[in-house]
């Protein structure tokens, strides 16, 4: 069905709560592990009406967020989702202590009962009203963000529409842009402190109602870390600073030469060439055009995927004033339809939602008609290979979009995905840091940033800029605010990206069979049992970061 068409009411949370107990009662009468099975089927289908509906509401209200029906909807589920997933987490429990889990065990899998032990760990019904307040304070920063008025260039710009001058190959208008958006960030800096310090409060307190010493321990219960723990982050962490950041900062040395400089300032951390970053030649239209024809030509699989995305209006990836920033991938259970949000802007990122986010959609899709829906219960750390990898793996076709640039943005692309792995582990130190420390006054905050800068980005010159001089620039990043401890994630994901595009450039089709795989195992097996199964070596291993290094040193000397 098209999006457009997609029938939305709101979830009546008492009737839903009646109906979640109805199906509960009837759980704990059967007599068999089939009988208990059948019911959890309904139960999908209970819970999958519900989740969609939620998805349509958040997606319409990202869409425009000045449309003042869907901005009640969304402020109705603020509050009350958190009651939804006490009741999942209630009937999951059912599953847990059943006397017929060998069964369902069997039926559901392994993964599937390590998440509801971790989700059991992180939740509990007297922790509701505190998630009605956390979640109201998540909309309240992403509304703030979204709702930036920054004039420059004769308009008024909002912060994604600022990228392309952020990395506009005019040096004084990337000069001016910065200045712009540091002016914009720098007035609302003190309410972002106090929403994140309201954040932080909010967080230590639910983790010591559960009796936890601090938020760190909840927050990796809350994304289901299964299979690692923060030792084993913290093991990735320092092999990134010993191998990973002294390499970006030979490929900065080399980008600074490139660009002509004497020294490289914050405005030029994302600047590649000095005839400017390479940009899609055509209009958005022409790059979803382009989009259907490389996945047209990849596979078989990608060519109906894409066909599905786009008769269907799947995509709303034009910038506008009043969209929600950022992009993301969404799944819709009722009509078996990822959805694609992101905010085109004119730069080379708009290529990279046709890759990244079209990776992240293309699994869901394949994966769509699998009747159990733990299957695809996904840890962040596999969902972001399968879209990391596909930006490697559409890099044939890139002539389509960038024209006779196409290995400039090859080169770029590489290059920013590895300057990507230190911030993003300093992303996850940061919020460790924050978390043991929650007393830390805002202040204290931003020097732990100034500090970690100096750690994984030792090359960074601010220049003196009174807000990312100071330690500001983590509160551009919304993943701190509403999914404390995502970030590592893409660390980890960055890193069998990586893996995938050296066996690409050894033996293409092989790399697709092993991707392939991968997308179809989803969630039936841990994160760490599925990397051996297609050739990946553990982020978590000793010496796995050295030899990435040095196999990308000789791939981009081929440049």
């Amino acid at each position: 069905m098209k999006f457009s068409k997609m029938p939305y009411e709101r979830v009546d949370m008492e009737e839903l709560k009646q109906k979640m107990q109805d199906v509960m009662k009837e759980f704990a009468k059967c007599e068999s592990g089939e009988e208990q099975f059948a019911v959890h089927k309904k139960y999908y289908e209970l819970t999958n009406h519900a989740y969609s509906m939620m998805t349509i509401a958040h997606i319409r209200h990202d869409i425009d967020m000045k449309d003042e029906f869907y901005d009640n909807e969304q402020t109705y589920y603020d509050k009350e989702s958190p009651a939804f997933q006490q009741l999942v987490v209630e009937y999951t429990k059912l599953l847990y202590e059943s006397k017929y889990r060998d069964y369902l065990e069997e039926k559901i899998g392994k993964v599937a009962f390590k998440n509801i032990e971790l989700d059991m760990k992180a939740n509990d019904e007297k922790l509701i009203p505190l998630k009605q307040e956390e979640n109201e304070l998540t909309t309240r920063y992403m509304k703030l963000i979204a709702s930036a008025e920054i004039p420059f260039d004769g308009e008024v710009q909002n912060l994604s529409l600022m990228n392309k001058y952020l990395t506009s190959d005019d040096r004084e208008i990337r000069k001016k842009a910065h200045k712009a958006v540091s002016d914009y960030f720098l007035s609302v800096t003190d309410e972002i402190d106090e929403i994140y310090d309201l954040l932080v409060k909010n967080r230590t307190a639910q983790a010591r109602m559960l009796g936890y010493e601090n938020f760190v321990e909840l927050g990796y219960y809350r994304m289901q870390r299964n299979c690692y723990d923060k030792t084993m982050v913290e093991n990735f962490r320092r092999q990134i600073k010993e191998s990973f950041v002294p390499f970006v900062q030979t490929l900065t040395e080399e980008r600074r030469k490139r660009l002509n400089l004497e020294k490289l300032s914050f405005i030029d951390d994302k600047s590649y060439f000095l005839n400017g970053n390479p940009a899609p030649t055509g209009t958005p239209e022409e790059i979803l055009e382009s989009g259907e024809k490389m996945y047209g030509e990849l596979s078989e699989e990608t060519k109906e995927f894409f066909h599905f995305m786009s008769d269907n209006e799947l995509f709303d990836v034009l910038g506008r004033k009043t969209k929600r920033a950022g992009g993301y991938m969404t799944y819709i259970p009722d009509f078996e339809s990822p959805f694609i949000f992101a905010n085109f802007n004119g730069t080379s990122g708009d290529v990279d939602v046709i890759t990244h986010e079209c990776g992240h959609a293309f699994q869901g899709f394949i994966t769509r008609k699998d009747e159990i829906r733990e299957h695809n219960d996904i840890g962040m750390e596999t969902a972001e290979i399968h879209s990391m990898s596909m930006e490697y793996f559409t890099e044939k076709w890139m002539e389509l979009f960038f024209g006779d640039r196409a290995d400039d943005y090859r080169k770029m692309h590489l290059e920013d995905g590895c300057a990507f792995v230190p911030y993003g582990c300093m992303v996850d130190e940061f919020q460790h840091i924050v978390y043991e420390n929650p007393d830390m006054t805002p202040k204290e905050r931003k020097q732990v940033w100034k500090k970690l800068e100096q750690e994984y980005k030792p090359y960074l010159d601010y220049e003196g800029d009174p807000f990312f001089g100071e330690g500001g620039f983590w509160q551009k990043q919304h993943h701190i605010f509403d999914l404390p401890f995502y970030y590592i994630d893409y660390c980890l994901a960055t890193i069998c990206a990586l893996q995938f595009k050296i066996k690409m450039d050894a033996n293409y089709e092989e790399a697709w069979k092993d991707y392939l795989k991968l997308c179809k195992l989803s969630a039936k097996d841990f994160y760490t049992n599925m990397l051996p199964q297609v050739g990946l070596k553990s982020p978590f291993e000793d010496g796995t970061i050295e030899w990435i290094v040095e196999k990308i040193r000789k791939t981009l000397k081929r440049f």
